[in-house]
């Protein structure tokens, strides 16, 4: 009975098993981000920054933090955030403490949208994510890419 290659070992393998990894990355976040824009008219990075401020404390970030973690250039975290304040989602707050600091903090109707897009993105997750897999995968595949994170990062 023949063996299958070692994806550790085998060139061909694990440069196959890589791209299986990406591509079932991509297919879902594609999947994901279709169904986000659709219920809530959000581009990736709009939804990533509401995400990123209703779980913070206060729902606030000083702007130079936000924009670093959700990995924008400082132009481009602008644009996103100009569309956000036109959209009454989010508002910019001059920190009293220090003149260089401005916090992005989200509005009332920001506050909601984000909650329902939250809740919205679990429901896809559970979906496309938690039943093709099951639960111990899931959590081995989280923990896996925690590693990955841990490791890899700057």
């Amino acid at each position: 009975m023949p063996t299958e290659p070692d994806p550790c070992t085998d060139d061909d393998e694990i440069v196959t098993w890589w791209g299986l990894v990406i591509e079932g990355y991509l297919a879902t976040q594609d999947r994901l981000m279709g169904e986000i824009a659709e219920r809530f008219d959000l581009a990736p990075a709009s939804f990533d920054i509401l995400i990123r401020l209703i779980r913070s404390p206060d729902h606030r970030m000083p702007m130079t933090r936000l924009a670093g973690e959700a990995a924008l250039s400082s132009g481009g975290f602008t644009k996103v955030a100009d569309r956000l304040v036109a959209a009454g989602l989010i508002r910019r707050v001059p920190s009293p403490e220090d003149r260089r600091v401005t916090f992005v903090t989200l509005t009332e109707h920001g506050l909601d949208i984000a909650d329902k897009a939250r809740r919205a993105c679990a429901e896809i997750l559970r979906r496309r994510v938690l039943t093709p897999l099951g639960p111990e995968a899931s959590a081995s595949l989280a923990d896996a890419m925690r590693t990955l994170r841990a490791v890899n990062s700057p």
